[in-house]
């Protein structure tokens, strides 16, 4: 049974960092994508980040600049660093993985396969 567990959410002063980890279970993930999504009350769905399974990392413009994914395929594990966090980053936290073997990391939630439960970052100003 596929699991993802997200961790590393919480409550930050804006301007702070936080890392989130998500770590996969039940299969091995090396060949797939992996990304992180949000969504905060009231809105859609978002993307964030994505790193493919080459190691291609794809970052959203609205969170470029302060926002690294990166990925450990040995620990089957995809983690977002987020520095000078804002208060518009408020949401919940979704990691996903999907786009076996795509040569580019999907950017639509409707191309991944697997779903976290989710964490909650809030970020106060």
């Amino acid at each position: 049974q596929v699991q993802l567990v997200e961790s590393g959410g919480g409550l930050v002063q804006a301007g702070g960092s936080l890392r989130l980890s998500c770590a996969a279970s039940g299969r091995t993930f090396s060949s797939y994508a992996m990304g992180w999504f949000r969504q905060a009350p009231g809105k859609e769905r978002e993307f964030v980040a994505a790193i493919g399974w080459r190691g291609l990392p794809y970052t959203a413009d609205s969170v470029k600049g302060r926002f690294t994914i990166s990925r450990d395929n040995a620990k089957n594990t995809v983690y977002l660093q987020m520095n000078s966090l804002k208060p518009e980053d408020t949401a919940v936290y979704y990691c996903a993985v999907g786009g076996f073997l795509r040569s580019a990391a999907p950017v639509e939630a409707n191309e991944y396969d697997y779903w976290g439960q989710g964490t909650q970052v809030t970020v106060s100003s």
